[in-house]
């Protein structure tokens, strides 16, 4: 009976602190997007990445005109010398593929490097927004199926992060 009694208890007290748990909600992609500094770091990349696809074309062109006066030329080369021309356009192609893969990397560095500091004043955002709303959960609803629980908090969370993005750009 004092083992019923306990389990009895022990669930209850379960189902008590559960009950406490508060819940609520924010669209992460909606503040990002109203966030001057990711705004900012999404143009820079953006401008990053056409420069280097308008190198990489530049390239591309140069390989193209170079197999276009080969094709054109092929009948007054020599077995030796066709070889010769045929290698300078593969060393074209290993340098294009090199820059685009290059391109790709550095690509990858500057987003995290632009990225990382914005997605960690989102982050203390949400706890100090969190911690004032005594809530235990926030979740994302910009990576949810279906959510009818919990409050709300994007826009305190939106008020927060501007006051971060605002400091965080004043310091040198």
């Amino acid at each position: 009976m004092k083992r019923l009694f306990i389990l009895l208890v022990l669930t209850l007290t379960g189902f008590t602190a559960s009950a406490q748990m508060k819940l609520a909600h924010v669209n992460s992609q909606r503040l990002l997007d109203s966030l001057p500094s990711y705004i900012k770091a999404e143009t820079d990349l953006k401008k990053f990445q056409d420069d280097g696809v308008a190198e990489l074309g530049i390239l591309e062109k140069q390989i193209n005109d170079a197999y276009v006066k080969l094709d054109g030329m092929k009948d007054n080369l020599t077995p030796t010398m066709f070889k010769i021309e045929q290698e300078k356009i593969m060393g074209m192609e290993q340098r294009y593929q090199q820059t685009q893969s290059l391109l790709q990397q550095q690509l990858q560095t500057l987003a995290n490097e632009y990225n990382q500091p914005i997605l960690d004043r989102l982050q203390k955002a949400v706890e100090i927004v969190a911690d004032r709303k005594k809530v235990n959960y926030v979740l994302d609803t910009s990576k949810l199926l279906y959510s009818k629980a919990g409050i709300d908090i994007t826009m305190e969370v939106k008020a927060e992060l501007l006051r971060l993005d605002a400091e965080a750009l004043k310091k040198p």
